[in-house]
């Protein structure tokens, strides 16, 4: 693949997220942690920690809060070249509380996003040269939900990203919250076309676009309708409880017709499960782009995966030699020490 300024370039909503001291409550705390994230910002995070060249395009208030989400850009290594910094009067960062659970209660997330200043995003604020800069874009289901600014301007970026010869990859991340199942049917069809790699759960295969059939039924039917999509990505996650979770995932690669998979990542002590979705889908990523190779990609989708429900917050903190030593550590059999020393 042609080399350009970035390897990987997303579109998103970056949000401020509030929490309370682990395993207390939303509604008895008075004490909340803040942490920057975002589906987008997760996915371009996890991508540079791990070695690339990655840019986010979003929109945040010229504020105090615009600047604290900014800084901690930079600090994952995601250029900040395309935040759109809005001055208006009206401008807001989207924010969301997230309390754990413990069993066998369950995690609760409230949101406060609505008005939030990505939503009154505008095409001309989007410098045109952009779409030769990289090799992949990627975004989201929520960045097609939040508003129809967003969702108007996501798919003209997937069109002009195309154009220009970059790989789009699309995660479905349905949001009830967000939008309803036939409107996001419909508009993620308008775009399945234009997709390269698609990252898609199994309820989502079955639910929103009504397969039916094995796992492997449902990936080799969406690539005969849209032969555009070169590979299928599904997480499978297994909750044990709130705390411990087994996970693991297969990808299909159409152009061999074969399927990747490993054994599962087991009683996972999950510390803070934000964000390893979109950790999951960096790791794939990273995995095909670095290396252009579906085992690999698999191994470090679940690989970076597991590592961050150990970690506090929405965004990835571990580099390519920390993820590369779990993956052997998952592949090696034999007695490994407790301790990295």
């Amino acid at each position: 693949m042609e080399q350009k300024e970035f390897d990987l370039i997303t579109f998103g909503e970056t949000m401020l997220r509030l929490s309370p001291p682990v395993n207390e409550l939303i509604n008895k705390s008075n004490t909340f942690t803040k942490h920057a994230g975002g589906a987008e910002l997760n996915v371009a995070s996890g991508v540079s920690l791990l070695g690339l060249r990655t840019a986010i395009i979003t929109r945040l208030p010229d504020n105090q809060l615009g600047t604290f989400i900014k800084n901690r850009i930079r600090s994952s290594s995601v250029s900040d070249d395309y935040i759109i910094f809005d001055k208006s009067p009206e401008a807001r960062v989207g924010v969301y509380y997230y309390e754990n659970g413990a069993y066998p209660r369950k995690p609760t997330v409230v949101y406060d996003r609505k008005h939030s200043s990505i939503t009154k995003i505008k095409p001309e604020e989007i410098p045109e040269d952009i779409y030769s800069k990289t090799r992949m874009f990627y975004t989201s289901g929520i960045t097609l939900a939040l508003s129809e600014a967003t969702r108007t301007l996501a798919i003209d970026m997937i069109k002009k990203f195309k154009a220009a010869g970059a790989q789009i990859a699309f995660d479905v991340n349905y949001r009830a919250n967000l939008w309803d199942e036939e409107t996001a049917r419909s508009t993620i069809k308008e775009i399945l076309p234009y997709l390269d790699i698609l990252f898609i759960s199994e309820e989502s295969c079955r639910r929103m676009f009504k397969k039916s059939g094995t796992l492997q039924d449902m990936h080799r039917e969406f690539c005969h309708d849209y032969p555009n999509i070169q590979l299928i990505a599904s997480s499978e996650r297994e909750v044990i409880s709130p705390k411990v979770h087994s996970f693991t995932s297969t990808v299909y690669l159409k152009r061999l017709d074969k399927f990747f998979h490993e054994d599962p990542y087991k009683d996972i002590d999950v510390v803070d499960r934000i964000g390893s979705g979109d950790a999951y889908c960096a790791g794939v990523l990273f995995g095909l782009l670095k290396f252009d190779d579906a085992q690999t990609a698999v191994e470090f989708g679940n690989a970076t995966c597991a590592t961050k429900n150990t970690i506090f917050g929405d965004l990835p903190v571990s580099d390519y030699d920390e993820i590369k030593s779990i993956i052997d550590a998952h592949k090696s059999k034999g007695k490994q020490s407790e301790m990295n020393r």
